[in-house]
């Protein structure tokens, strides 16, 4: 068969349109099974509701674990929470199992379940009794932040207004949690407080839920460069947070799921591979969902300085769907990203973390 010239480049240009659809194909089938095959783990996440629909978004996320947040007012509340996850385990079997070191993460992978790890955003339920630690411990918890947003008998939170950082008791705090194996946490903690927690810790400690500063200039919750290297420097890991306006403005429009990678990437720029990682602050299922501006925004603007810049609606499209770090994986595969360097930010920089920790 006789082609003409034209005939010929038409066939050509088909022939490398086809290639360039085949090869994108399988690249999206290598990332399917890479996330597939990962441990993957979100470091701040909880539930609107533990119900089937929050069940059937986890098993949609293909998550092996989560840091969860518990009611942190009083003792006795937060006992009654981690008895109320404990109940909820063995009455579910099949879906949840309380995760107390790294293996447990790993046995979730193997067994399909969710791995949750017992946490409280402050530290007011120890009520100024640092023994208080060991018996949280005792029956399951594994991480707490040393502050939330105010100062209390530890240090100064992100919104306080002095930076006083980590009091004696804070010190003294975080050296129990080293001997006894709790994870610190200073994700709300102010400035100096989180420069102390890294430097009087003898492990590594974590920012689970965070920002860059650099990206989000003087929003309280972010850290700076010189806190993710002092993080990295001693060993410590810190999820980037996927909350809309925590990480831009005007989230769905300016702010997307670009914006969501640049700060991982401006993290890992400035602390290296092995120490960013994944988090949300918000319910597997998302946000859109159930929250309401009256119910969910409206309160916020009471409850929070205007320094939080708390935006409606809080969520970005991309990132509000159960199935987020797969969507983000595909971002930053896009930007250059090894395969080994992505297993590590969807789970693997956690579960070094929780080995030196936890142990196995």
């Amino acid at each position: 068969m006789n082609l003409t010239r034209r005939e010929t480049f038409r066939l050509a240009a088909g022939a490398a349109a086809s290639i360039s659809s085949a090869s994108a194909a399988q690249s999206k089938q290598s990332l399917d099974r890479l996330y597939d095959n990962a441990i993957v783990i979100d470091a701040l996440s909880f539930a609107h509701e533990w119900d089937d629909v929050e069940h059937q978004a986890v098993r949609d996320s293909g998550y092996t674990g989560m840091i969860t947040s518990l009611d942190r007012s009083d003792l006795q509340t937060a006992i009654d929470e981690i008895m109320a996850w404990r109940k909820r385990i063995k009455e579910m079997p099949d879906r949840y199992m309380m995760a107390l070191s790294a293996s447990d993460f790993e046995r979730a992978k193997r067994e399909n379940k969710l791995a949750v790890m017992m946490n409280f955003q402050n530290a007011t339920m120890l009520e100024g009794e640092v023994d208080n630690v060991d018996v949280l411990h005792a029956i399951g918890m594994r991480c707490f932040q040393l502050t939330y947003n105010s100062r209390n008998r530890l240090g100064d939170g992100s919104t306080e207004r002095t930076n006083a950082g980590l009091s004696d008791f804070g010190i003294e705090v975080v050296k129990r949690m080293n001997e006894i194996g709790v994870l610190v946490d200073v994700s709300h903690s102010g400035h100096q407080t989180t420069l102390d927690a890294v430097a009087f810790s003898e492990k590594p400690i974590a920012y689970t839920h965070t920002m860059a500063e650099a990206l989000r200039p003087n929003h309280p919750r972010a850290k700076t460069d010189a806190q993710f290297k002092a993080l990295a420097d001693k060993g410590g890991v810190a999820g980037i947070a996927a909350l809309g306006y925590f990480i831009g403005k005007n989230p769905g429009t300016d702010t997307t799921i670009e914006t969501y990678a640049d700060h991982i990437e401006h993290a890992v720029n400035v602390a290296g591979f092995d120490h960013i990682a994944l988090s949300t602050d918000f319910p597997v299922r998302g946000l859109k969902s159930w929250a309401t501006k009256e119910e969910w925004y409206e309160p916020r603007l009471k409850f929070f300085k205007p320094s939080y810049d708390v935006q409606w609606p809080p969520y970005i499209p991309k990132l509000d769907t159960p199935d987020r770090f797969r969507n983000v994986i595909k971002v930053l595969d896009r930007r250059g990203w090894k395969t080994r360097q992505l297993e590590n930010l969807l789970g693997g920089n956690w579960m070094r973390l929780f080995r030196e920790v936890f142990g196995h």
